[in-house]
């Protein structure tokens, strides 16, 4: 009986650990929430948009809106080859920029866009870019997939002209991606050679995603972390490693509060929020995916987020949270 029982809790606690190496299979038919968090039926299989893909591969659609302290909440709009648009704007490059970037089927108004925007600029002075990508973001889900690269490899251009006009350093260059939008940061961190200061993954997407030579990398940035929340089986996030560090907050699969994948999906810009205003939010590193799983990391700590643009840090981190903000 005992035996039987030892083995039960082995079978358990392995099929509740994360995926380390990505590769979980999804259903051909899933449902994935747009940006309001409005269920949509998708069909995995669907075959993309091959014109809107190379449209964009060939003319990027990509809109830049600048925020500052000056204009809150009346974006400035910043356009690639127009020198123009960016030395009338209230650009700084002496400011950190930080660049946000949305998932599927949202844009410029849609979280983490609003939430993430308020947290920097009322902790401080920074350039606030949110990347709108609606043109392909309001694709279908298999389309949105197959135009991320291109999407980010605009991105990485603008970025790379921001810097020719202004001189503002890739140094201080911080760039976060939620779920599509995590896919999208990587992709432009590598057009640039990995030399932004950082790129964050905010539960970045998982369907269509475990064997993409496409997803975000540890080498898309000086420092890549990411924030895991979604990661179970059915989860919305890739549930595995993307980068230098990557925290798994209450274990990466299910969060306190939360009834629904949507939730869970949701929380890691919620926590990536929380931990711009605050440094509570602390990992302790793990040797494995079955510690994180078991809530018997005891390595060294490492907080999750913040805006340190020289933040460093290595391997896997668990910590747990609260329900509610702060967390």
């Amino acid at each position: 009986m005992k035996t039987l029982l030892c083995l039960c809790l082995a079978v358990c606690t392995a099929l509740a650990v994360p995926l380390e190496n990505g590769k979980r299979e999804y259903s051909r038919f899933i449902e994935i929430p747009d940006g309001d968090g409005i269920l949509h039926s998708v069909d995995l299989e669907e075959q993309p948009d091959i014109k809107l893909v190379q449209a964009e591969l060939r003319d990027s659609n990509n809109q830049y809106l600048l925020y500052t302290r000056s204009n809150r909440l009346s974006p400035q709009t910043l356009r690639i080859n127009n020198a123009n648009s960016i030395t009338s704007s209230n650009f700084n490059a002496r400011n950190p920029t930080i660049v946000v970037a949305h998932g599927w089927l949202s844009n410029q108004n849609t979280n983490p866009n609003p939430i993430l925007r308020n947290a920097f600029l009322s902790k401080a002075d920074v350039n606030i870019i949110v990347l709108d990508w609606r043109r392909v973001a309001m694709s279908t889900y298999p389309t949105a997939v197959a135009g991320v690269p291109g999407v980010g490899r605009g991105l990485g251009q603008f970025l790379n002209f921001l810097n020719s006009v202004t001189g503002a350093p890739f140094n201080t260059m911080h760039l976060i991606g939620f779920s599509l939008g995590a896919h999208v940061v990587g992709n432009a961190g590598r057009q640039l050679g990995g030399r932004v200061a950082r790129v964050t993954g905010l539960d970045p997407a998982g369907p269509l995603w475990n064997f993409n030579s496409n997803r975000l990398r540890r080498t898309d940035g000086v420092y890549v972390e990411g924030i895991h929340t979604d990661g179970g089986t059915t989860g919305l996030g890739i549930g595995s490693a993307v980068g230098d560090a990557d925290f798994f907050p209450n274990g990466g699969n299910s969060q306190p509060g939360c009834a629904t994948s949507l939730c869970n999906h949701n929380r890691a810009f919620e926590l990536f929020a929380a931990s711009i205003a605050h440094t509570h939010l602390v990992g302790n590193q793990c040797s494995n995916m079955l510690q994180v799983s078991a809530n018997t990391c005891r390595g060294s700590t490492l907080a999750l987020g913040n805006d340190n643009l020289n933040k460093r840090g290595s391997g896997l981190y668990r910590l747990n949270t609260q329900r509610s903000y702060p967390y």
